[in-house]
């Protein structure tokens, strides 16, 4: 059984859908942010700040080896996992990838004022998003399904995943 991969920028619903996915579907929920710190005993932020995004990234990429082989899991990546090219191999190799996306705008209003976002700190919050956004959309753009959770509530969300999956003869 594939797993499900939510991708998408941060803010964009991963977390909060990939749980109530995982629920409707009867499957195990992985948030690769979550494992991460409980590997590393760090917050992401606190990862950033003392050993650089360089360790970040090694240790998704690390995760990513562990998940990848498993098999009926719905997995929420942290926003930046798709930078990787092996990250993207591992997870497509036996994985269903769903990007949520958002607006800028949107982006902006959930993340505004959290300190816990590394990428987002210092310079104008409108202005690095839409960089982020830009720079990471075509990487975004690979997934089997997007959803625009902007427009859409966290059911509808799931329902259109849910749907999209029905569809599917290889799950």
């Amino acid at each position: 059984m594939k797993n499900i991969v939510l991708i998408g920028f941060m803010a964009t619903g991963k977390s909060t859908i990939g749980r109530r996915l995982a629920q409707r579907l009867n499957r195990d929920f992985v948030d690769t942010d979550k494992d991460i710190e409980a590997i590393t005993g760090m917050t992401v932020a606190q990862i950033f700040a003392r050993d650089g995004i360089k360790r970040f990234r090694s240790e998704e990429n690390l995760l990513v080896k562990r998940l990848a082989p498993r098999e009926g899991l719905v997995i929420a990546t942290g926003g930046g996992m798709v930078l990787d090219p092996e990250n993207m191999r591992l997870l497509k190799k036996n994985g269903i990838l769903i990007a949520l996306t958002a607006s800028p705008e949107i982006i902006c209003a959930r993340v505004k004022g959290k300190k816990t976002r590394p990428l987002l700190q210092g310079g104008a919050l409108d202005a690095r998003i839409s960089r982020l956004l830009k720079e990471r959309q075509h990487l975004y753009d690979q997934a089997d399904l997007v959803v625009d959770t902007g427009t859409c509530s966290v059911g509808e969300t799931v329902e259109k995943i849910i749907s999209y999956l029905a569809e599917r003869k290889d799950i």
